[in-house]
């Protein structure tokens, strides 16, 4: 009897243990009133911690879409583009290092809020930075319909 007590105790706490490892969630939003095709023009603001080139994975997007973009430091607003891109990158180690979450935002070029996307994997649904940029920018690009 104690065999099996601890035997099924053993069972649901691996089991529990898993739940938490698979999680996937992607989200974006626009501003009401907002049109991004109309914004032909944007400033991808180099994070200066970022040692994975993020911003270079966001400008080769947003080109693919057919925009001029430009990367650099961040500057004093007005920003010289229709609109301003920043991101935050957050990094895991599990077994290798891998992105965990990506929040881009795009901005006006005075700084106020557009539109903004998240993406976020854990370890089992992890994917690559350019897949999980172009994930996000799908999503913000989605609003726009």
């Amino acid at each position: 009897m104690l065999r099996k007590i601890i035997c099924t105790t053993l069972t649901l706490a691996a089991l529990a243990g898993l739940t938490g490892c698979a999680t996937n969630r992607e989200s974006a939003s626009i501003t009401p009133g907002t049109d991004l095709k109309a914004m032909k023009t944007f400033y991808v603001v180099k994070q200066p911690a970022d040692t994975h080139n993020i911003d270079q994975l966001i400008k080769d997007d947003l080109v693919k879409r057919g925009y001029t973009v430009t990367t650099g430091p961040e500057l004093k607003p007005p920003y010289p583009s229709d609109a301003v891109v920043t991101y935050v990158d957050k990094w895991m180690w599990d077994i290798t290092l891998y992105l965990l979450e990506l929040t881009v935002n795009v901005r006006n070029p005075n700084g106020f809020p557009v539109a903004t996307g998240n993406s976020f994997h854990t370890s089992l649904t992890r994917e690559g930075p350019p897949e999980m940029v172009g994930e996000v920018m799908n999503n913000i690009y989605k609003q726009t319909n």
